[in-house]
C-alpha cells in the first residue's frame, strides 16, 4: 500500500516515479521468494480535484515496470479518497516447495545482499533537508529495480537458504530472517556495501533500497555477479545462544556490539 504523504510527497515524487515505486514494491517480494511474476492488481482512491495529468503519469510509471517484467495489469478497483492511496497486489508463482523463505537460515550460513545500499534513505534526507532533487530514472529511490532474476537464479540454483528484501531497512529485515528461522546472525561493518551519498548508518537502517538479504551455505560457490548486480558477503549465521535472538555488529577494530533494529516499522513507538 502506498499513501500520499507516508511513501510518497506529491511536491518530492513525480507522479511516474510513485506508479512505478508502487508496482516495485510487491515485485519485490516476488523476488524475495525467488518466484516469477505472473500478474498484477491495482485499487487506487484519489481525490476528486486531482488533475487527470497526473493519474495518467501514475499509470505510465507503473504499467512501463510491468511491461518489463511481464506482468499484465488484470483487474482491480478505485474510489475516491482525501488523499491519493495506491494498493497494489502481485501474484507470482514458484515450483512447489521451492519458496525462498525467511525461516530457513542454519547456522554457518553466510549473511549476503545484493547491491549497494543507502540510495534510497539518502535521497529522502536531502529532501528531508530542503534539497531539489531531480527524479532521474537512475537513483534508486524514485525507481528502484525489483531483482527478480537474482532471485529467480539463486532459487533456481538452490544457493540461498533464506531470503528478504531491504524495504524496512537492513538491521531490521536481517532480525527478522534471525527470528523466524530461530538463530542469531553476526554482521561485518566494514563489509557492507555502502552506496556514493550515503553513510554506514542509512546502509545499516534505511528502508526501500529493496535489494535482496539472503543466506548461503558456507560451501556455496556465490558468484561475484548474478546478472550484472554485485554480490557482498557480510556475515555469519550463528546457532542461537539464548531465548532472545540476538544480531551483532563487528567493527574495524573488531568490536562486537548489538545490532538492534532501527528502521522503518510503521507501528513502533519509538
Amino acid at each position: 500500500m502506498c499513501i500520499e504523504d507516508i511513501h510518497f510527497r506529491r511536491e518530492w515524487h513525480p507522479a511516474r516515479s510513485v506508479g512505478h515505486r508502487c508496482l516495485a514494491r510487491g515485485l519485490s517480494d516476488i523476488a524475495a521468494m525467488g518466484g516469477e511474476p505472473l500478474a498484477c492488481f491495482l485499487s487506487l482512491a484519489i481525490p476528486s480535484d486531482l488533475p487527470q495529468r497526473w493519474v495518467k503519469d501514475f499509470m505510465g510509471g507503473l504499467l512501463h515496470l510491468a511491461n518489463l517484467f511481464r506482468t499484465p495489469l488484470s483487474g482491480g478497483d478505485t474510489s475516491a479518497a482525501e488523499k491519493i492511496t495506491a494498493d497494489i497486489v502481485v501474484l507470482g508463482q514458484v515450483p512447489a516447495g521451492a519458496a525462498l523463505l525467511r525461516s530457513k537460515a542454519r547456522p554457518g550460513d553466510r549473511i549476503c545482499v545484493t547491491g549497494e545500499l543507502g540510495e534510497s534513505p539518502a535521497t529522502l534526507e536531502r529532501l528531508y533537508s530542503g534539497e531539489k532533487i531531480s527524479a532521474t530514472t537512475s537513483n534508486r529511490h524514485f525507481y528502484p529495480t525489483p531483482r527478480i532474476e537474482v532471485g529467480r537464479w539463486l532459487r533456481k540454483n538452490k544457493l540461498a537458504t533464506a531470503m528478504i528484501d531491504i524495504s524496512d531497512g537492513l538491521s531490521v529485515d536481517l532480525a527478522h530472517i534471525c527470528q523466524e528461522s530461530r538463530v542469531d546472525g553476526v554482521v561485518h561493518l566494514e563489509a557492507i556495501p555502502i552506496a556514493k551519498g550515503a553513510d554506514l548508518s542509512l546502509a545499516l537502517h534505511g528502508g526501500e533500497d529493496y535489494e535482496l538479504l539472503f543466506t548461503a551455505p558456507k560451501s556455496a560457490k556465490l558468484p561475484k555477479r548474478i546478472g550484472g548486480v554485485p554480490i557482498t558477503e557480510i556475515g555469519e549465521i550463528l546457532a542461537k545462544r539464548t531465548k532472545q535472538t540476538t544480531v551483532r555488529s563487528i567493527d574495524s577494530a573488531g568490536r562486537l556490539k548489538p545490532l538492534r533494529p532501527a528502521g522503518w516499522e510503521h507501528f513502533s513507538r519509538n
